[in-house]
């Protein structure tokens, strides 16, 4: 649904859609054997396994819950894969994006990440990676993961304070150890608009790129950091959002872009169609009046591309506290390096087989 607008001669060759994905396999996502298990129906009887790794009423059981992760999980294994073979410049994956599962900790609607299974993947080939969360809550399961290293830079944009989920990712949080300014949190007040993210996000993310010179870059793209989301607060219209995209694809690094959070699926579809277009290219060629679609009716009454931000709604991101925020981040900056890696043997590729076979 989230193409339904996209005509697919319109996808230039370099841009490979993550869209019949090869399942990943059961070693890499497993994380308890009660997954394969458990269903609706059955699973007071495993209600210890559930309170182990945080199954409740942000993480449900549902039905075919672990082939479900399967899939996430594999698109995004698998455009990692591609990227490292050198069979794409950019892979997209909308199914994955799962930014706040832990190690062995279901959360946020997030089971399995996929974010940092794709990123160890990455590893195997480049130096370093950069992970980029523009989702509307923070990305706190993969900074977990890469805290303590300077292999990976983890950098997430997102609303803090008021006691707003998960709570953590304050701009003092700048990683430990190794991994000491190789974790940047830009934390954000309620209304952010476009020229305010915009403000934040180009020079912060120049000089990233800049300084870390990374191998490959990881894109969260969530999009409940649109206007009018029924969880997020900000105003972002989609091609603000999408502003996001243009940057990343400019600087001509290997790129895998990922899905996320988005609460108002229509605007999800209408945002995720549109930065599709943004990643290939064909952005000037896209119509904001909608082309009959069997999907047309649910993007009633207006039945457009784009949504207007709110007027009403108050940027409570004052330009002073921005331009500290942006100050102190950019100062952080000039501690980071382009760091190697030791030498190790290589671990194999997730995905067995020749690149020719990785469909």
């Amino acid at each position: 649904m989230c193409c339904a607008c996209l005509d697919a001669r319109m996808c230039a060759s370099f841009v490979y859609l993550n869209c019949s994905c090869r399942p990943a396999s059961r070693r890499p996502v497993a994380w308890t054997s009660c997954s394969t298990q458990v269903t609706p129906d059955n699973q007071e009887d495993f209600a210890q396994q559930m309170r182990q790794y945080a199954i409740a009423s942000d993480c449900p059981i549902f039905d075919r819950m672990f082939e479900y992760c399967q899939m996430n999980c594999g698109g995004s294994i698998g455009g990692a894969t591609r990227l490292n073979y050198g069979l794409a410049d950019t892979v997209i994956n909308w199914a994955g994006g799962m930014h706040h599962a832990k190690k062995s900790e279901a959360s946020g609607f997030c089971y399995v990440n996929d974010i940092v299974l794709s990123i160890l993947e990455l590893l195997k080939y480049h130096h370093r990676v950069l992970y980029v969360d523009i989702d509307v809550h923070h990305g706190d399961g993969v900074e977990e993961a890469f805290l303590t290293t300077d292999r990976v830079m983890t950098v997430s944009f997102h609303k803090h304070g008021d006691s707003f989920f998960p709570g953590t990712g304050d701009s003092s949080d700048i990683g430990v150890g190794a991994g000491k300014y190789y974790a940047v949190n830009v934390p954000l007040r309620d209304g952010m608009d476009d020229a305010s993210y915009k403000f934040l996000f180009d020079p912060i993310i120049t000089k990233i790129m800049e300084n870390y010179q990374p191998g490959a870059v990881v894109l969260q793209s969530g999009a409940d950091s649109l206007t009018q989301d029924k969880l997020g607060v900000f105003n972002l219209s989609i091609k603000g959002h999408a502003a996001c995209h243009k940057l990343m694809s400019s600087f001509g690094v290997p790129l895998l872009v990922l899905g996320g959070g988005g609460y108002k699926v229509k605007n999800v579809a209408r945002c995720w169609t549109y930065e599709t277009s943004v990643l290939v290219g064909k952005d000037r060629g896209m119509q904001d009046i909608m082309p009959p679609n069997e999907y047309y009716e649910y993007f009633g009454p207006d039945y457009r591309l784009h949504i207007p931000p709110e007027p009403a709604l108050e940027n409570r991101n004052r330009m002073e506290t921005l331009e500290r925020l942006r100050n102190r981040i950019l100062e952080n900056l000039r501690n980071v390096r382009p760091v190697g890696a030791s030498m190790h043997e290589r671990p194999p590729d997730a995905l067995a087989g020749p690149p020719e076979t990785l469909h």
